[in-house]
Parts: structure tokens; sequence; C-alpha cells
């Protein structure tokens, strides 16, 4: 099951979005939860990283967070990078922890349609089997064009 994402839709999200939550993310540079929230920082998003393994510590200038209950205030999108059977108590808990929240972004490799049901009955605009940091890297004209990586 692939969905399709017009890319108006995708550079809307991005536009609108500017704090993100981040679960899943990791400590380590090699991994793409790191180099992914690290990029959405430089891109001036406000990440607020979320790993109960990591709770405490600093990431990026940011206090990592255990749960998205811990977050203060609100958020405009729920990045997950956590493997699809994780997804729905994280889908639940952000309706629950943010009133106000836009987008649930699930990252490649991640779906779940029943998680995806419930934040779209929400009014949440849901994203799956994607990465922000490629979308937004395409669509704002940060990847070479041509079909070729540059030499």
């Amino acid at each position: 099951m692939s969905e399709t994402y017009t890319d108006s839709h995708l550079r809307e999200i991005l536009t609108r979005t500017r704090r993100v939550a981040v679960v899943g993310v990791s400590m380590n540079p090699v991994r793409p939860s790191y180099y992914v929230a690290r990029y959405l920082c430089l891109r001036k998003f406000d990440v607020v990283p979320v790993n109960p393994g990591h709770a405490g510590k600093t990431l990026f200038g940011r206090e990592v967070v255990a749960r998205l209950r811990d977050i203060e205030g609100s958020v405009d999108m729920v990045d997950i990078f956590r493997r699809s059977e994780h997804v729905p108590p994280i889908v639940e808990e952000a309706l629950d922890a943010f009133p106000m929240l836009r987008t649930i972004w699930m990252q490649i490799g991640v779906e779940h349609e029943g998680a995806a049901e419930m934040a779209r009955a929400r009014g949440v605009d849901v994203v799956m089997n994607r990465c922000p940091k490629i979308e937004y890297q395409r669509l704002f004209g940060e990847l070479p064009t041509g079909g070729s990586a540059p030499a």
C-alpha cells in the first residue's frame, strides 16, 4: 500500500510547519533519525527530540524528552522514526497531547493505515513512507536536477 502525495500538498505541510517532534531520534550521527533531525534544525525548524532512552540529554542544543506528553507547548508535526507496529500509541499520544497538531509524518518504511485513519478523523494530515528531509530538498531546490548527482 503506497499512497501518493501531490508536491503542492507536501510543500504546504513543510511551509506551514515550524515545530517538529522527532520520535525515535538517535544520538548516533550515522543514524537517519539523527541526520534528519539535524537537517531540520539547520533549516530553522524548532525540533524537539523524543526518545526515552536519551531523555535529559542534549541534542542540537535541545533537551531530549522521553514522551510526547513531556513537551511543553504544542508542535505542528510529529515525525515518527519507529517501526510501523509501534505507530498507533504514538499517534494516540500525539492527538491527546497536541489538540492543534497539523501533521503526522511517518518516515520511509513506516506505514500504519489504522493510525493514519485515527489522525485523519481528527483533521490531521498524514504522510507515510516519506522523509521530510528528502521532500524538503526535492521541493525547495536543494537536490540536483537533470537526473544525475554532481560528480
